[in-house]
């Protein structure tokens, strides 16, 4: 249960923070942000902000954004039957094509004819009479109440998003990947005052019946060469001990102002089937906020180059075992989630920081893909028509479906089966 939660929570905020960057760029460029969603499934909430309509759905999982465009008009089918309410210069306010049982007040309308994209029109019958035909014209910011129950405000073209210009779309659709690398080098900010600060080359500490007690290091003494070689990082400690292969090293050692130099030879252990030297001590960590920050930083960025070197060599040498989807994710975070909060808050900014950059790979379907066609209307002085972009969206979508299905799959059998 436990692990489902934290997977929930995961998932959740990685696609919440993922559209809420293309929300607010969105909103920014002027583009007109229809609703609004945190969660999935039926709608539980709904509060209405101009002129973007805010939901609350039953599924906890992330969220969505519904922009303003040619694929999400409203649109009434003639025939159909809406209540209408009109505002005092007589212009249609409210559309209610909800077809419930309790609509709201207004003068019902069988529609003839509607257009909510250029005209701003709605011609048909008041209340089914066939021989008055009127024509209603419907205000810019008016609203109407879908099927599902949900009220959003109609979408007239020039607040769709390809009427914005090209660098509005760039940064539209460059924001969603972008606030997910955003959030990875926050959680490692945060990340870092969860656990001890980096190693220094100062003892901290010495074990009992160890090399390091026998040679008389003591609990503040700072290792400044090894063999004479000098030591600026508690790393370089470790890599010349597991090196020694058991052979005797002379340590210079600085404490209060005095050096002095001491043989030590490693003792070899065993762990987790590999054999290690060991002199026994425990070096003392830096708490220092500023250091810490830089760990941070520092982890963040390596981890984001680990992640661009695992991408291109997925390209290099594909295979399904390489990719992660929602059911890897869970079974991931499970594992995570026994190992404690600082585990989680890591996997999470490697997680968030994956996704991002996965979202920007040139592919129909994915941010990058929409990317793409921007940097290519950017080129030519002019937008790919809206029925190639549908086309290339479709088969963008169909392909990457037929992918998501396969990496399920594929995660099914390694997690649950094999």
């Amino acid at each position: 249960m436990r692990g489902i939660l934290i997977f929930l929570v995961v998932f959740g905020l990685l696609v919440f923070v993922h559209e809420f960057g293309h929300f607010i760029v969105a909103k920014k460029s002027g583009i007109l942000v229809r609703e609004f969603s945190i969660g999935m499934g039926p709608k539980l909430f709904q509060i209405r902000r101009n002129p973007t309509t805010y939901t609350i759905r039953w599924l906890p999982l992330g969220g969505y954004v519904r922009l303003a465009g040619a694929d999400d008009e409203s649109k009434l089918d003639p025939g159909m039957t809406v209540i209408l309410q009109l505002n005092d210069k007589n212009e249609v306010v409210r559309i209610d094509a909800s077809e419930s049982d309790m609509p709201i007040e207004g003068i019902p309308v069988q529609v003839t004819k509607a257009d909510l994209v250029d005209s701003l029109i709605i011609e048909g019958y008041e209340n089914g009479d066939e021989n008055d035909l009127v024509t209603y014209h419907v205000n810019h910011d008016a609203t109407i109440i879908e099927k599902n129950g949900t009220e959003l405000i109609i979408a007239p073209r020039d607040t769709q998003f390809n009427q914005a210009n090209v660098w509005q779309k760039l940064a539209t659709n460059f924001a969603g990947p972008f606030m997910n690398i955003l959030l990875g080098f926050v959680v490692f900010l945060i990340w870092t005052f969860t656990v001890p600060g980096p190693a220094t080359t100062t003892i901290g500490s010495t074990e009992a019946n160890s090399p390091a007690r026998s040679a008389k290091i003591e609990p503040g003494d700072k290792i400044v060469t090894i063999n004479g070689q000098k030591i600026s990082n508690f790393d370089q400690v470790s890599a010349k001990i597991n090196q020694s292969n058991g052979k005797e090293l002379r340590f210079k050692l600085e404490k209060n102002g005095s050096t002095r130099t001491v043989a030590v030879k490693p003792k070899v252990r065993t762990v987790q089937k590999q054999k290690v030297y060991q002199i026994g001590i425990v070096a003392k960590s830096d708490e220092s906020a500023g250091v810490k920050l830089k760990r941070g930083w520092d982890t963040a960025v390596s981890t984001t180059g680990l992640i661009f070197n695992a991408v291109g060599n997925l390209f290099r040498h594909f295979s399904l075992n390489k990719l992660s989807g929602p059911v890897g994710i869970y079974s991931q975070t499970s594992q995570v989630s026994q190992m404690g909060f600082t585990y989680v808050l890591a996997f999470l900014g490697m997680i968030s920081i994956n996704l991002g950059i996965v979202n920007l790979i040139p592919i129909p379907g994915l941010d990058g893909g929409k990317l793409l066609l921007n940097l290519i209307e950017l080129v030519r002085g002019k937008p790919i028509s809206e029925e190639h972009e549908a086309i290339v969206e479709l088969i963008g979508f169909g392909l990457l479906l037929v992918l998501i299905i396969a990496v399920t799959g594929n995660d099914i059998y390694r997690y649950f089966i094999k």
